[in-house]
Formats: C-alpha cells, structure tokens, sequence
C-alpha cells in the first residue's frame, strides 16, 4: 500500500523570470531528471558535430506516396522499435521491463510509475522512488469541478475519443508551460515547465477517462482519487472495478500500450504540434486525435468486433478446420484477417505475448480467448497459403480485447480511451526530452506529383526547381 502523500509545495509562481521557474518541491525523479540533463545535451551536441552531414538513407518514390515508410528522419528518445525483437523501452524489452520494473505489494505486473522514471530517466526505478512517483501522481490528480461539468453535460453518444480530446483541451487552460512562455523566460527552461504539465496531465487523466466512463456508460457516480493506491488501481477503481486482478491487467496494458517510437501516428502528431512550441496539453490532443483513427488507436475494437462475429459464425467451441473455413471465407469476400500484420514488425508482437501470458495464467478456459488462441495458431498459416502477407503475426490488437471483455469491460468504444492514457506515459517523457535537447519545429520538404515526373523526365545531373 502507498503512504499517503505529503503536500508537494505551491503551484507555478504568476511571477516568472526568464532564467527562473518557480515551482513544487522538486521530487526525486524531477531532480534525477536534472541531474541527467547536461550529460545527454553533450552527447547529442557532440553527434550533431560528428555525424551531422551523414546520410541516415534516401527515400524513394514509394515512400514519398507511401506514407514516408522506413524513412530515418527523426529523434526519438525513449522507446525503439526492432522488426525482430519489438518495441524497446530505453533499451529494456518487454519480458525485462516484466521482471526488472517494480510491482505493487502482492502483485506480479510492472507499475506504470517505474515506466515513466525509466522514460525519463534511462533508468530502473527502486520501489521507493516508484512510491514517491505514485504520491506525486496522486497530489497533482484532481481535476478542476468546471472540467467535470464540461463532461457530464456532452451527450452521452459522444464519443469517447471526442470527450477525451477536449477534456485534456479543458486542462490546457492551466498550463504552466503557456503561462511561463507567455511572461517570457529562458528557452533553457522550457524542459521544466513542459515536464510539470506532463506530470499533471498524465495524473489527471484516470480522472478525465473515468468521467467519461461512468457518465457515458454507467450510473454516473464519481470517485475520488485515493492517494494510498497506486496510478492503475485508482484508474481501475474509479471507472468502478474493484477486481484486483484487473488492476493486474490494467498495469500491464498501461505499460505495454504506453510508447512504441516516434513514426507512429500518436506519437508524431504529439511531437509535431510540440514542436511548434504548443504546450503538452494541445500537443497530446492532437495524438489522442490521430490515436482516434481505425487504422490507429481504433483497431482494438474493430478486431474484437471481428472476433465476436467469428465467434457467432463458428460457435463456442469450434474445430480448427471450422476456424479455417471461416478464415478463408473472410478473405475470399475480399476482406482482411485484423490484428494481424504490423507496419514495422516481423515476428509476433511481444505486446500480443504478454497478454496471451497473462490470459494463460487467469482465464485459461474462456471461450474468447480460446478461439484467440485458435487464431494464433491458424492464421499465420492460412495468410502465408494466401500469400499476400509479408507479416502474418498478430499484433497488439489481435488479443486486448477479449481480456477487457472478460473483467466486464464490454465497452469497446472506450477501448482507445484507455490506450490513450496508456500512450500519454511515453509520448509526453519524448516532449520533455524534446524541449531538453532543444529540438526545433518540424518542417519536412514536400514536393508534386508534376514535380517527381518533371524530376525524372530531365536529363541526368540537372533536376527542376522547386
């Protein structure tokens, strides 16, 4: 259990300096923070000075129509995704971040506290710096009763992704970050003020995303945050879960749905509006905007749908030539198998394994997740038959639903919502990291179609203007 927090100091000082901020008593992971800082700034400075004119590659053609596809334009520091292994967490895996991440008493998942110390700082948390992390959480997590009100009074078929974005739209009115930026301060700081609106953002999001929840989909009823549990068992309590198995779940996907490097679309939009010098609070709206799409943060639902609908075809317990008969008649109508295949990834998705783990280990006979098993097993197979697929392991998606829906969570249009507070974890630490390294606004070089034939067209050596 967490020690009641201690009062964290006063609110930014209206009366801000350009070389000084006023702000809460530092914590350890802000001070740990601070004390990284010059280091990492000289590392990069002296690889901007090494390397600053080597080609990272070219891009092509198709991946300029493509979607910029594998092209190596970017900096992102706290997470990296391999086409083998998976996604990397400042370097750790998913099966280390499992085993080296502090859990809570009597738990065996990794808090999600330890994953913000580790993205921010590179490092493996103690459980005490882990606490420290969850009270500093807990005091900044109350939201302003006028955020609430906003909530409550949208039409209860409001989506929740729509909700989402303009709660944390709501909380921008407070930002440090633009009150400082506004009386003029040093560019030096802005790292500080960017990481005391991140750190109250994600600690008052279980607040946003459990108003959404209760108001859209239940009685309404509202609970307080308690200071004496930890992040993911307030979130689970509040939207009225008392299950501590689904505490155990929720710090799992928390973690794992929490950062998986910077092309993403979430991840690109939050550090491209960032990079305008928007504060965290319009920078993470616009992420939770791009995680709204179905080809992003909204295929967990669609593949669940797909799932259930299977499962009404083929039944409760069904034969593995059944589950292949009605995997091909999927492909044969002319649509796709979803939560299989990934952008980047060439081998099952750890995020897919873990959970699959988990599902061993506390619901090893649901119907659901057995015929989620059947399709790990199957459709790998009949996609390579097919032979359209360079990739056919499942992905994330293909297995955090059923999990959800056997804890009671039936509701899959909050599904994203969740991701998204998961998500907040790291693409927020990558904009503090941003603000510390001084990265500058995003400005790529696009061209036209015209452009590319009239490129081409032109003799060798001599190319058009632009």
């Amino acid at each position: 259990m967490f020690a009641r927090p201690a009062v964290r100091g006063t609110p930014l000082s209206r009366n801000v300096s350009k070389n000084h901020i006023v702000s809460r008593n530092i914590s350890s992971l802000k001070k740990r923070l601070q004390e990284i800082i010059p280091e990492k700034q000289k590392e990069v400075k002296e690889i901007k000075e090494k390397y600053n004119d080597r080609s990272l590659g070219e891009a092509t053609v198709g991946q300029a129509y493509g979607g910029a596809r594998d092209i190596k334009s970017m900096v992102y520091e706290t997470s990296l995704l391999d086409s083998n292994e998976g996604i990397r967490f400042r370097g750790f895996s998913i099966p280390e971040i499992q085993q080296k991440l502090p859990k809570a008493k009597g738990g065996a998942e990794p808090l999600p506290e330890g994953l913000l110390w580790l993205l921010l700082t590179g490092e493996i948390p103690t459980q005490s710096q882990v606490e420290e992390v969850s009270a500093d959480l807990a005091s900044r997590s109350a939201v302003p009763d006028w955020v609430t009100k906003l909530l409550v009074n949208l039409p209860k078929d409001t989506h929740p992704m729509t909700q989402l974005i303009m709660g944390i739209s709501a909380l921008q009115k407070d930002s440090k970050f633009a009150k400082a930026y506004e009386q003029g301060m040093n560019k030096k700081l802005y790292w500080d003020v960017t990481y005391e609106d991140s750190l109250d953002l994600i600690a008052k999001l279980p607040g946003i995303a459990s108003t959404i929840y209760r108001h859209t989909y239940k009685d309404g009823k509202l609970t307080a945050y308690n200071p004496k549990m930890d992040y993911s068992a307030n979130f689970a309590k509040m939207m009225g879960y008392d299950n501590t198995q689904f505490w155990e779940l929720l710090r799992l996907y928390l973690v794992i749905h929490s950062d998986h490097e910077g092309g993403n679309v979430s991840a690109h939009a939050t550090q491209l509006v960032g990079s305008a010098l928007s504060d965290p609070y319009l920078s993470f709206a616009g992420g939770m905007a791009g995680l709204a799409g179905p080809l992003h943060g909204l295929a967990n639902q669609e593949v669940l749908r797909w799932i259930k609908q299977l499962q009404e075809k083929v039944g409760t317990n069904p034969s593995n030539e059944q589950v292949k008969k009605a995997l091909w008649d999927t492909l044969n109508s002319g649509q796709v198998i979803p939560g299989f295949g990934h952008a980047v990834l060439r081998k099952t998705d750890p995020r897919y394994m873990c959970q699959r783990e988990f599902a061993l280990k506390h619901l090893p006979n649901d119907p659901l997740f057995r015929l989620v098993s059947q399709l790990f097993e199957i459709v790998p197979g009949v996609l390579l038959e097919q032979g359209k697929t360079k990739n056919p392991w499942p992905n994330v998606d293909a297995h955090s639903g059923c999990l959800l829906q056997y804890y009671g969570m039936k509701e899959e249009n909050f599904y994203t919502v969740l991701f998204g507070v998961s998500r907040a974890l790291g693409v927020l630490s990558a904009g503090v990291w941003s603000r510390i390294l001084g990265f500058p606004i995003e400005r790529p070089k696009s061209v036209t179609s015209d452009w590319i034939k009239k490129h081409f067209e032109h003799k060798k050596g001599s190319s058009p203007t632009d």
